[in-house]
């Protein structure tokens, strides 16, 4: 289920629904995911009470309790104005950003962990990305080369 607490342009409920089933499949991700798309100030709420970091985020992950079973896989928060950002600044749609912020938690769900997992992660994320005909995916375009990469072009 898809819900949309803040508007993000060019987005519907139903878009979202189908590629977060569509997605779901590929990932191999069991049960019920629930995914809120809210504003900066709830998804900051919310890193700070559950990771204890104080600042803005685009997506958060939260497995479900192991007594809801294979029933509910978990819920994805994610920022509508952050994506809109990061749209803006990787030069694609707000629409394209919100899937693959989706697509990210879905492999947080799936009990992938790029900060310890020595990019397993982030290769199934690019292999997904590809499948699904997303722009660049979310590691790949944070890891150190392709950052340097970004700051070497905008001094050029």
């Amino acid at each position: 289920m898809v819900l949309v607490k803040s508007k993000a342009a060019q987005t519907s409920n139903l878009m979202l629904s189908r590629f977060l089933a569509q997605a779901q499949r590929l990932a191999g991700v069991g049960g019920k995911v629930n995914v809120v798309i809210i504003d900066d100030r709830e998804l900051r709420a919310l890193n700070r009470r559950y990771r204890r970091k104080d600042k803005p985020t685009d997506v958060l992950s939260f497995s479900s309790l192991p007594q809801f079973g294979k029933e509910l896989a978990g819920d994805i928060a994610i920022s509508a104005q952050y994506a809109g950002r990061s749209a803006r600044r990787f030069g694609h749609t707000a629409s394209e950003e919100l899937k693959i912020l989706i697509l990210h938690g879905l492999l947080h769900l799936a009990g992938y962990d790029h900060e310890r997992d020595n990019g397993t992660m982030g290769r199934r994320e690019e292999d997904l990305r590809r499948r699904l005909g997303l722009p660049v995916s979310l590691i790949a375009r944070s890891s150190p080369t392709n950052t340097r990469r970004r700051k070497k072009e905008k001094s050029a």
